[in-house]
């Protein structure tokens, strides 16, 4: 049967329509939308965001983009619209209540695979050479030894980068130590401090946390706060206690999308839901960000090209 010139062009229409329609679904044919990854400032957080978009783009065939921004203002873009996904957050209760809970602009995605520890450390040689300094009883004792030009009178406790989920002045006045708290500045400064106090014997105590990749080259020492108990830090409106006087509590570091991403790509959600690692993976690609002078996007592409095994169960089914 002959087809005529109105059927042909009725047939042309449903084709064309097909392929958009299966374009705008975020398979791995290719796609227009466009997935906002949140970027925080530390190389553990930029090396699972490389993972991520690498495989959001090669295997998925979306848009990505990367933003560099603090914590706060990552959640704050559940509600403009500007973000889609934080790949690695440090608990934040009162955010999560407020964006999660009330707003419902955004949804917790779930685990990374990797627990977080926060807190005080010093260098190996100083726990060697004084045992009893991991005790946060005797940190009064050694107060003079941090003394620094920005500390005036007090023992010095560096912290890191200013937007970092930090409690320690209110940590420092609770428990009546005679310190002050001075930022520090970048993650890069932090460890810089670091090596250099191990490296010259000098005395240092400040912010740091696991897992970090700088871990494996100079085992720092943790100091022993009081013992997290569950609420001792938080109040049931998810702000922290101006009294607080215990230690960070255990991270379950979980990933968070936006109710936008569910809706405009529900793949690309599925997947940043199944995204789960090690530490030792993280700190892989961490280390070739930080000390192999790599992008995030070649660090990421050069574990997602040794780990097949391990992420393709991470991609949704077609």
């Amino acid at each position: 049967m002959e087809v005529t010139r109105r059927a042909r062009a009725l047939v042309a229409t449903a084709a064309l329509g097909l392929i958009v329609a299966a374009c705008s679904g975020g398979g791995s044919g290719g796609t227009s939308e466009v997935v906002d990854i949140a970027v925080n400032p530390w190389v553990g957080y930029e090396a699972n965001a490389g993972v991520i978009g690498t495989l959001l783009k090669d295997q998925l065939g979306f848009t990505v983009k990367y933003k560099e921004l603090t914590e706060q203002v990552s959640w704050e873009g559940f509600e403009s619209g500007e973000i889609d996904a934080i790949v690695e957050n440090w608990g934040h209760e009162d955010l999560a209540k407020t964006y999660i809970t009330d707003k419902k602009v955004a949804i917790d995605a779930g685990p990374t695979g990797i627990n977080g520890i926060i807190g005080w450390y010093v260098p190996p040689w100083m726990a060697t050479k004084y045992p009893d300094i991991t005790d946060w009883n005797n940190l009064n004792k050694y107060a003079s030894l941090f003394k620094t030009s920005e500390s005036g009178d007090k023992g010095q406790l560096l912290d890191g980068d200013p937007s970092y989920v930090t409690n320690d002045v209110a940590l420092v006045k609770n428990l009546g130590l005679d310190y002050e708290v001075v930022v520090g500045g970048s993650e890069a400064a932090l460890i810089e401090s670091f090596r250099k106090a191990e490296q010259n014997k000098t005395p240092l105590l400040a912010y740091f946390y696991s897992p970090q990749w700088f871990l494996n080259e100079v085992p720092l020492v943790k100091v022993n706060l009081p013992a997290w108990t569950a609420g001792c830090d938080y109040d049931a409106a998810g702000a922290v206690k101006p009294d607080i006087a215990c230690d960070y509590p255990p991270y379950n570091l979980n990933k968070v999308i936006s109710k936008n991403l569910e809706d405009k790509a529900p793949k690309a959600a599925q997947f940043i839901k199944n995204f789960t690692w090690t530490a030792e993976d993280q700190n892989t690609v961490s280390n070739y960000i930080a000390n192999d002078a790599m992008t995030r996007e070649d660090a990421g592409a050069k574990w997602v090209k040794d780990n097949e095994a391990k992420w393709k169960p991470w991609i949704p089914a077609s």
